[in-house]
């Protein structure tokens, strides 16, 4: 069953329907965990292991074998924080980001209804992923990106999968108002954030750190949020298995956003159970340049229904955390990703986060998704002969 999260009217899984004919507000899909977490057990360690928690039919299932992502103890930054720290890597999924959970599913859907086009507007992770899956299913793909907005490697990966990808000149929000309008008029199936079909593969991230941690909550979920989808869809995975009774506490979702494009931040700052959009959002974190979040009233039920928060970094506390993280950890992720660590580290020094606790920050794309911020972030290779003794001179230098 699909229903409105502000009105709570009701349609059948088998409609067509990105919000609310009633109010016009986000849906999301209802349905009970009848299961013992024990079925999970001795499957392949991917998104699908959890197939009785995801309402698609099984048959139509298109996959790159997504999911199962790294869980990594990161002990070096956690005591230099103070906490107990554990960052779920994202960027190891098959196109380099969160967005092939939602899309194997969305996907899967696509199949279930029997369309013969997908499209999506995105910021670039999105249309990298949904063009490998629609490449997977066999189906025409459409991508609107703003022109000039998207990093090289999100914009190669869509292209190569074969979408036919457009340059909007107008911001994401303007690319998705249009793509979302052909949508309505049937032209193809939206596999944006706004279907809700999409949330329900990336709540699986939840359930694996639930997993991951022994059947136990962290303290706190940090995560990126941009178009506010996945935080939403993460507090819907870790609220179902709470029900379920797999679990028994809830972790306090924490949202970050850059300066520039911080919407959700301002609102809950605020109070207010509805954003203000940003009109020319701006920041180095291209994934999450979005003025105007589909899912925000989602991203705020979560923060508030968790008792959790949200925050603002700057561009340079995003490139520091990035740098941070790879070199502490070896973990290398998109400027995007980087927010959450960003976050983490403002949050601790602000005394929003007490020194001991549990923290799993989610970093949701992969280095090499923007490599070009990545090489300017960095010193240029240091220039010198093949000469045995001048290369020893230099290693003994340093």
């Amino acid at each position: 069953m699909i229903r409105c999260v502000s009105c709570g009217a009701e349609y059948d899984d088998d409609e067509v329907i990105y919000t609310c004919e009633k109010c016009g507000s986000v849906l999301e899909l209802v349905s009970d965990i009848d299961v013992s977490k024990d079925v999970f057990d001795g499957r392949k360690d991917n998104l699908w292991k959890f197939k009785e928690c995801i309402p698609v039919d099984e048959t139509k299932i298109v996959s790159l074998d997504e999911g199962g992502t790294p869980f990594c103890k990161c002990d070096k930054l956690g005591d230099e924080l103070g906490v107990n720290l554990y960052v779920k890597v994202e960027g190891s999924n098959p196109t380099g980001s969160f967005k092939d959970r939602g899309m194997t599913v969305g996907m899967t859907k696509a199949m279930e209804l029997g369309v013969n086009t997908v499209g999506c507007a995105s910021t670039g992770n999105t249309s990298a992923s949904l063009a490998a899956y629609a490449a997977r299913a066999g189906l025409r793909c459409i991508v609107f990106l703003p022109s000039g907005k998207v990093a090289l490697g999100k914009l190669a990966q869509a292209m190569f999968h074969g979408a036919e990808v457009m340059s909007i000149n107008g911001n994401f929000d303007e690319a998705l108002e249009a793509m979302t309008a052909l949508a309505l008029e049937k032209h193809l199936y939206l596999l944006n954030s706004i279907n809700p079909y999409r949330l329900e593969g990336q709540k699986t991230i939840g359930y694996e750190i639930l997993r991951d941690l022994g059947w136990q909550a962290p303290d706190r979920i940090i995560l990126p949020v941009g178009n506010a989808g996945n935080i939403s869809a993460i507090w819907k995975g870790v609220s179902e298995f709470y029900n379920a009774g797999f679990v028994k506490d809830l972790p306090m979702m924490t949202g970050i956003q850059a300066e520039g494009a911080c919407p959700v931040t301002n609102a809950f700052k605020k109070g207010d159970k509805r954003v203000v959009p940003v009109e020319n959002p701006e920041t180095i974190a291209t994934a999450i340049r979005i003025g105007a979040p589909v899912s925000d009233i989602k991203a705020l039920n979560a923060i508030y229904d968790s008792n959790g928060y949200s925050e603002t970094v700057s561009d340079e506390e995003i490139l520091d955390a990035q740098k941070l993280l790879a070199r502490t950890e070896g973990i290398g992720v998109e400027p995007a990703s980087a927010a959450s660590i960003a976050g983490l580290k403002k949050l601790v020094g602000e005394g929003v986060i007490d020194k001991g606790e549990t923290i799993t920050c989610v970093v949701t794309g992969h280095l090499l998704k923007d490599p070009n911020t990545a090489i300017e972030a960095c010193t240029k290779p240091t220039e010198v002969d093949a000469d045995i003794d001048t290369l020893r001179k230099l290693l003994m230098d340093e």
